[in-house]
């Protein structure tokens, strides 16, 4: 399978506004690469500039070692599955899946074999001779994603496919995406706005926001090393903890709502050159602990528990805001228990307050 290369992509529509501004990310030769961000970001724009179904404003697309800029839809072999699935509905499920096969002109024989070894590998076979309305929801993604695999592309392209599905199917049809990767080993492409989507897919994961990319990496890098605050706060569920704070003039402490906060030898490093500016200061829930942990320490007092069977999140008002914090099991403080918050140096998050660029000096790409 080849890779797939984008080389300062961008998409001007009307009044010079950039949908897509400059997108440089190489996928790799049979990787699982999610684009991800909120809607309106231009990850399904460019994912549809790879498909040849949206226009080239600036840049390549690079598809092994061919540019593809000019190159038409139907000659660039890629497979694209819909959000909507975009089934024939007078069509069986055979024929569904067989329609872009007899488009090419392959004999009868291999249609056969195709969309018979296809069906079985997505747990189709009882179902080849009904039509897309006798199925639910995640039997016809399976039928779009079978249509995309018989035909053997080069590239599978996937487009918010599992939005219109419900939450229990949606853990299901994942868990079958990756499966499917698995076994073929192909090189795909996938969107999503869903950050918990992109985490349990993705070889990397692309953060977009505002047609630019912000950060490409591995789940584990992305989540523990951000590049910037939005990456930070878009990745991780309930999201990171942030306030704001001022480095004293020490360059040893930050000062926040009249308190003073010790720093780390790694922190302190990194805001050697920021005495006297603000920082923005992250702190992921599962870090916040209320037995000491050697760092930092954050008066706070209950607001509201939510259990949820293994864990419960507790949410917290203090002086520097709001803050949540995960409990293992059930047992949490009391509503309206006073507490300090207690959070190693090694997990805080430092960020340029102008800038909102990782103090740590995280790369964009990975």
């Amino acid at each position: 399978m080849p890779s797939v290369e984008l080389i300062k992509l961008g998409k001007l529509y009307g009044r010079g506004q950039k949908a897509v501004d400059g997108v440089n990310l190489k996928i790799r030769d049979g990787e699982f690469l999610v684009l991800v961000g909120p809607s309106g970001c231009g990850k399904s724009t460019v994912l549809r500039m790879v498909a040849g179904l949206e226009e080239i404003s600036e840049g390549q697309v690079k598809i092994g070692d061919r540019v593809v800029n000019d190159v038409a839809p139907k000659d660039r072999d890629v497979a694209m599955v819909f959000q909507n699935y975009a089934l024939y509905p007078h069509m069986s499920v055979f024929d569904n899946m067989a329609f872009g096969l007899r488009r090419r002109k392959a004999s009868e024989a291999e249609v056969q074999q195709k969309v018979n070894e296809t069906a079985e590998v997505l747990g189709l076979t009882g179902y080849l001779q009904r039509r897309p309305r006798e199925l639910s929801g995640g039997e016809r993604q399976r039928v779009a994603l079978g249509r995309a695999m018989v035909r053997k592309p080069q590239v599978f392209l996937f487009d918010e496919p599992l939005s219109n599905l419900d939450a229990k199917l949606r853990v299901q049809m994942r868990a079958e995406i990756k499966r499917l990767h698995q076994r073929v080993g192909a090189t795909m492409i996938y969107v999503t706005h869903d950050q918990v989507e992109a985490m349990t897919l993705g070889d990397r994961i692309a953060v977009m926001r505002k047609g630019i990319l912000q950060q490409c990496a591995d789940p584990f890098t992305l989540y523990t090393s951000p590049a910037n605050e939005f990456v930070a706060g878009f990745i991780g569920s309930p999201p990171i903890n942030f306030f704001t704070a001022t480095v004293a003039a020490d360059g040893a402490t930050l000062e926040a709502q009249g308190m003073r906060l010790p720093l780390g030898e790694a922190q302190k490093a990194a805001v050697s050159e920021l005495k006297g500016k603000q920082v923005t200061v992250g702190i992921r829930p599962e870090d916040l602990h209320l037995e000491p942990q050697g760092g930092v320490s954050l008066p706070a007092t209950v607001d509201v528990r939510e259990p949820l069977g293994n864990e419960t999140l507790v949410h917290w008002s203090s002086a520097f805001g709001a803050l949540t914090s995960r409990v293992p099991g059930q047992v949490a403080p009391e509503v309206g228990a006073k507490a300090e918050l207690h959070a190693p140096f090694e997990k805080l998050h430092l960020f340029d307050a102008t800038t909102e660029r990782s103090l740590a000096g995280v790369p964009v790409t990975a």
